[in-house]
């Protein structure tokens, strides 16, 4: 009978699958996450029949690793999302949308499964001052963004919706969405979803954003790549418009034209 426990996960197997997921992604795992790696990665031991971890590095190596390697990314890499995460985020831009003198562009640069997309444009919905807005959510990942696209989340999340936004945004628990909610056709059509890596270039044809949201990811960056995410993502934010990173974040690069507004919220200089 296989073990339910995985085999050891060595000090330079560990630092080799450390190094991957930082190249790939930028994120830095914590020196104390060996054993919570090798658990989740213990699975894709079983799956593949596979019984050590150099053996998994080998194939994440081989040409057939190219998937497994997505794999491994998908399960490492925390990506935790719900709908208005940080509701005072979008209460500030809520009323920030309502002045604003044109139709806002709005970017969720880590968007995950769509949550913090679909809060967006149920805020800018509701709140903008102009018509035409439109936001665009992206992620390294392209499963989670084919899943965010689908826009279809367990009920339970409705829970956070403000009072009535979810009749007036989203179909729910009726015939084959008993249990579920699905978002309308309506903010369907202002969403795009793109595959975007944040720590390689941006692509040229993204143009300029009035807000964009860089939530929960900062804090897991690698000290390195934590500047250059920011550089790349304020070359595409307008003068006057919104950083909005997560409360327990804190940006400290010398130089960048930024200044707070409130506490994780900042304007382009």
């Amino acid at each position: 009978m296989p073990s339910r426990r995985p085999p050891l996960l060595s000090e330079a197997s560990f630092a080799s699958i450390r190094q991957r997921v930082m190249q790939a992604t930028g994120v830095q795992l914590a020196d104390d996450r060996r054993t919570v790696i090798a658990t989740r990665l213990h699975k894709r031991l079983k799956a593949l029949g596979l019984a050590s971890f150099e053996h998994y590095l080998d194939l994440l190596d081989s040409p057939q690793g190219t998937n497994e390697h997505e794999q491994l990314l998908r399960l490492l890499v925390a990506r935790d999302s719900y709908f208005f995460r940080e509701h005072r985020h979008f209460e500030c831009l809520a009323s920030w949308l309502a002045e604003l003198d044109h139709p806002a562009r709005l970017w969720s640069a880590a968007c995950a499964t769509g949550e913090e997309a679909w809060s967006l444009a149920m805020v800018a919905a509701e709140k903008a001052r102009h018509p035409g807005w439109e936001v665009l959510a992206s992620d390294f990942d392209p499963q989670l963004l084919e899943s965010a696209d689908n826009g279809i989340y367990d009920i339970a999340q409705a829970r956070y919706f403000p009072e009535g936004w979810l009749t007036r945004h989203c179909l729910c628990d009726v015939g084959e969405m008993a249990g579920r909610l699905c978002i309308a056709q309506a903010l369907r059509e202002r969403v795009r979803f793109q595959t975007i890596n944040l720590i390689r270039p941006m692509p040229a044809y993204l143009g300029s954003f009035d807000v964009i949201l860089l939530r929960n990811l900062l804090s897991s960056l690698a000290p390195r790549y934590k500047s250059e995410v920011l550089q790349h993502l304020l070359a595409h934010l307008r003068p006057g418009g919104l950083l909005i990173i997560g409360h327990s974040e804190s940006v400290h690069a010398p130089g960048l034209p930024l200044r707070p507004l409130l506490p994780s919220v900042f304007e382009r200089l």
